[in-house]
């Protein structure tokens, strides 16, 4: 079969086997990606039916990666980092670490070396970081501090991984020698190049990567700027592999930070992230190929003792540290378990161990059963972390309040705020009038000019299409109580419909220039639709009355007799 009919065939068949699944794992209550696993699985050679192509899947797998790492850099915030750093770095050291003890013991079991067992314990040690934000995100603990410290946690397990990702292939790949003084010397040449590529990634991309992306912004064309960001993204994990011999991983990191320290990374997110999205779902499929249910049953301790590090020794040991650190019952349990299960991470991080001959073959499938169990039992488990809270704080008497160790996080203001889409005359104005009346709003605009005046004024303003979830999750859309969409010749529903979806009661005041697109709104979901054609009809009912010495009473009457014209026009009752 021809090259290029095996390239369609491949990324058609995972992904529509992708879809499939990973529906009916959502159905489920289950987290997709044991669907994207399971559709690997499905179209592997090691179950009948339909093959893909593995050479093919690896390479979109590759970009996807890529992509991740991007990803993972654009939301990396040294200041969440350094909120909760008392417990979040000493917790993932010392949890890390358990749990590649605990993977050289099973590794030693299965009769491996110790390099393989260090590297599968790595692999294990490190969660999913998709699985833990949906996870904390379901049981609305995500912006609570037990949720920023899980969260600040797996940041810093995610940057030893990237670490760990970088000097691998240093320490054990070819060119590697041998004896002590060739491994310092190879670690040390690496660390002074990687060293280099962060300096001028960060000093130089730093001056140079938000002026271009500015430049961009300002043709208003979303083509050119979602192929700026994939360009810089791309570019840079290349350039890193080729000028400093580090990892396209790293070099996909870093150019992440860069673009989301400026502010355009809302769009750059809302861009590039659904194509992140793709490629990745390609890369759990890839992984679910490798899966051979033979190797399973011949390697049944293995999978058993994987399973054991994951949804125990990885718990106990993220349980006891936060304990001893003095922070309350709920809070260690929460964290302890968010973090019982693997994912994207820890299959990066084996793939690379398989690819430079570390690991065994049977590590992956070992590594594809324990994350399908860990992934598909963490929202399960998780129901029970406030009884077992309790139990745990009757049985041992710690009552500490949960907000006393996270004294240097700023919770969100209570105050009531409100999310603008749009700057213009009527944004501009509602804005003003919010503010006055002690109302935060958050502005969403297009213009990058704009927003980066608005944010110089002291006003928060985010720059991307309001359409995108990322976009309107930047902008606070979950703790608002109002959206208010003031942008004139926008589509509003696909604004609204997403709004609603992340946050059903909110209230939606949109603006639209005809009467025929009144309905549209409603049936979106506003809440007050302002007409054009409406007001300009009581603008000119209320001129000419007036002019003809008409009472209060007799211009009350006369608006609602305009309203209920042109209301029954269109089906829908004006103004309200």
């Amino acid at each position: 079969m021809p090259h290029n009919l095996d390239l369609i065939f491949t990324l058609t068949g995972g992904l529509t086997a992708a879809l499939v699944l990973g529906f009916i794992t959502h159905r489920l209550r289950l987290s997709p990606i044991v669907g994207y696993l399971l559709a690997g699985i499905a179209v592997g050679p090691f179950t009948p039916g339909y093959v893909a192509h593995g050479g093919i899947a690896e390479q979109f797998a590759e970009l996807g990666v890529i992509l991740l790492m991007f990803g993972v850099g654009l939301h990396f915030h040294l200041k969440e980092l350094l909120a909760v750093r008392r417990v979040a770095l000493p917790g993932a050291i010392v949890q890390s670490a358990a749990a590649t003890a605990l993977g050289v013991v099973v590794a030693q079991f299965a009769g491996w070396g110790t390099a393989a067992g260090v590297v599968f314990g790595l692999a294990i040690s490190v969660a999913s970081t998709v699985v833990l934000l949906r996870v904390l995100a379901d049981y609305d603990v995500l912006h609570t501090p037990a949720g920023h410290v899980a969260v600040g946690w797996l940041v810093v397990e995610d940057v030893f991984t990237v670490l760990v990702l970088v000097m691998l292939p240093v320490v054990t790949g070819p060119e590697a020698s041998g004896d002590l003084k060739g491994i310092l010397l190879s670690v040390g040449a690496a660390i002074l190049k990687i060293g280099v590529l962060m300096a001028f990634t960060l000093i130089v991309g730093q001056w140079v990567i938000p002026r271009l992306l500015g430049y961009v912004a300002k043709t208003r064309s979303r083509e050119l700027f979602t192929l700026t960001v994939l360009v810089l993204a791309l570019g840079i994990a290349v350039g890193s592999a080729k000028l400093f011999g580090a990892s396209m991983a790293l070099g996909a990191f870093l150019a992440g930070m860069v673009v989301g320290q400026s502010a355009l990374s809302s769009r750059a997110a809302s861009e590039v992230l659904p194509l992140r999205d793709a490629f990745a779902v390609l890369f759990f499929v890839s992984v679910g190929m490798l899966f051979n249910p033979a190797e399973v049953g011949a390697h049944l301790g293995l999978v058993v003792g994987t399973l054991a590090v994951i949804l125990i020794g990885k718990p106990v040991a993220a349980f006891v540290v936060v304990v001893l650190l003095g922070y309350p019952m709920k809070k260690a349990v929460t964290v302890a378990v968010a973090l019982a299960q693997i994912g994207e991470f820890s299959f990066i991080l084996a793939t690379l161990g398989r690819s430079l001959g570390v690991l065994p073959e049977q590590a992956m499938p070992a590594l594809v059963v324990a994350s399908v169990i860990s992934i598909t039992l963490n929202p399960m488990i998780f129901r029970y972390v406030e009884p077992v809270s309790r139990w745990l704080e009757t049985r041992w008497g710690n009552k500490r309040k949960d907000d006393e160790p996270m004294a240097d996080i700023k919770h969100a203001d209570p105050a009531h705020r409100a999310v603008v889409v749009g700057y213009g005359p009527v944004g501009r104005t509602l804005t003003k009038l919010l503010r006055e009346n002690e109302i935060d709003p958050t502005v969403i605009e297009l213009n990058h000019e704009t927003v980066h005046r608005l944010n110089q004024e002291g006003i928060r303003a985010v720059y991307g299409d309001a359409a995108q979830p990322e976009i309107l999750e930047r902008a606070g859309i979950k703790e608002a109580s109002s959206l208010v969409f003031a942008a004139s010749g926008s589509p509003a529903d696909a604004v609204i419909l997403t709004a609603r979806s992340m946050n059903p009661d909110i209230q939606v005041l949109a603006r639209t220039a005809f009467l025929r697109e009144v309905q549209a709104l409603k049936d979106a979901g506003a809440s007050v639709v302002t007409v054009a054609e409406a007001e300009v009809a009581l603008a000119m009912t209320e001129h000419l009355l007036t002019q003809l010495g008409a009472t209060v009473e007799q211009l009350d009457r006369a608006r609602e007799r305009v309203r209920t014209d042109l209301g029954s026009l269109v089906g829908v009752k004006v103004g309200a």
